[in-house]
């Protein structure tokens, strides 16, 4: 009975978190703010049910799934590191570093404080072959 309630409650917690998520997609206004709702609240969505998963195999089945596991590992590591991509990505799109807030920081935006030598014209070579495609 106690079991039957706790992933009752995973359940609930980890839709409760993709509505959320879903919501905020669908609510908040432009692409930085809506970077937040996938990958914070439809993150521990997904992980509620993952771990509720694992504890219906391991006391209602009584085997042990690693697949859950697995999948909650991907998951967690790879959602932060595709919505800082995207974040980069938007913000060298779109915005212009003045129009960026200030970091309060000694640094500025590192994506807009790279070092000289690294601003290098590409070779002539590769330049000719993306303009002939």
């Amino acid at each position: 009975m106690i079991v039957d309630v706790i992933i009752s409650i995973c359940l609930v917690v980890g839709g409760i978190f993709g509505i959320v998520g879903s919501y905020g997609l669908i609510k908040l206004q432009d692409t930085m703010q809506r970077l937040h709702a996938p990958t914070k609240a439809t993150t521990l969505g997904v992980g509620g049910v993952l771990v509720a998963s694992m504890l219906y195999f391991l006391f209602k089945e009584d085997t042990y799934t690693f697949h859950e596991l697995l999948i909650s590992a991907f998951l967690f590591l790879t959602a932060p590191i595709t919505a800082h991509f995207m974040a980069k990505t938007h913000i060298r799109m779109r915005e212009l570093r003045g129009t960026l807030p200030e970091t309060q920081r000694k640094h500025g935006w590192s994506l807009y404080d790279t070092p000289p030598e690294m601003l290098t014209d590409p070779p002539a070579d590769e330049v000719k072959s993306l303009e002939s495609r």
